[in-house]
């Protein structure tokens, strides 16, 4: 399934609308480094790839704003783990 995503930079997070209800990824952006915080996804959305989506769109967003990125959310560290293209972006 596709989602939209969008970054709502008023909120620093990257977001999903689920009739309703929000899937995010919080971060922070300080000079050239995008910190991922923390994620939240409602729990009857769960394990659909709501999550994984996010932090792709996150990792993109930071690979074309020529960003670094840190990583504080331990659903983002696992992510970043198993996705070796992303690896060159970690501080």
């Amino acid at each position: 399934m596709s989602y939209i995503i969008i970054n709502d930079t008023k909120a620093s997070q990257f977001q999903i609308d689920l009739d309703g209800k929000i899937a995010h990824e919080q971060y922070s952006v300080s000079g050239n480094v995008i910190t991922f915080i923390g994620n939240y996804v409602p729990p009857e959305f769960r394990g659909k790839g709501i999550a994984a989506e996010i932090a792709k769109y996150g990792f993109e967003y930071a690979k074309t704003n020529n960003l670094k990125v840190a990583i504080l959310c331990p659903y983002i560290k696992a992510y970043a783990q198993q996705h070796s293209e992303y690896h060159s972006l970690l501080v």
